[in-house]
């Protein structure tokens, strides 16, 4: 198991583009953050409720690199964690590497299972103009555009989780399978 570590945690209890730090958050198995809009074991995302509201929720925690913020810093664009909607930022963890499947150990007990790439939404220029542009990068190994902002996953273990724990890597079996958005 290789290690990472989560940079800050955050969570909205109301549907807004942004969600605020905290101090902790707690990860419900089989549902997501507690305290989050987006817990639940159905699809909680609001465009997608509308018309396939009994889906499994496969979307339950977002997790986003802090190092994507450095790399739009860059580019004139200020970022910084929660702002784009992720529930957990991590810092040395190759997110957009990982296979489906992975699970992820944060802290000292919560366990997460990764399901995809995070679909990148429009909103994401409402926050800030051209933005969205930078979600997307070309996938050296297959020539193809692929999503850069962020994973997501379902909680399989309960716990709380909280700025610097570490993460823990735990890949699947081989073969591996890449991930594909969500």
């Amino acid at each position: 198991m290789s290690t990472g570590r989560v940079a800050a945690v955050s969570r909205n209890t109301t549907y807004a583009f942004s969600k605020p730090n905290h101090p902790s958050v707690r990860l419900l198995a089989g549902l997501g953050v507690e305290g989050d809009v987006h817990a639940g074991e159905t699809i909680r995302h609001r465009f997608r409720m509308t018309y396939e509201p009994d889906l499994p929720n496969l979307r339950q925690v977002h997790l986003m690199h802090e190092e994507l913020f450095e790399e739009l810093a860059l580019k004139d664009y200020e970022v910084s964690a929660g702002q784009l909607g992720e529930n957990i930022t991590t810092r040395g963890v190759d997110l957009l590497a990982l296979p489906t499947s992975t699970l992820l150990h944060l802290g000292d007990d919560a366990v997460i299972e990764v399901t995809g790439l995070r679909t990148p939404c429009s909103k994401i220029n409402d926050f800030r103009t051209g933005l969205l542009g930078e979600m997307f990068a070309l996938d050296p190994h297959s020539a193809e555009f692929t999503f850069t902002c962020g994973v997501m996953a379902v909680v399989r273990r309960s716990g709380a989780v909280h700025p610097n724990d570490p993460i823990e890597i735990e890949l699947p079996a081989r073969p591996h399978r890449a991930l594909e958005r969500l």
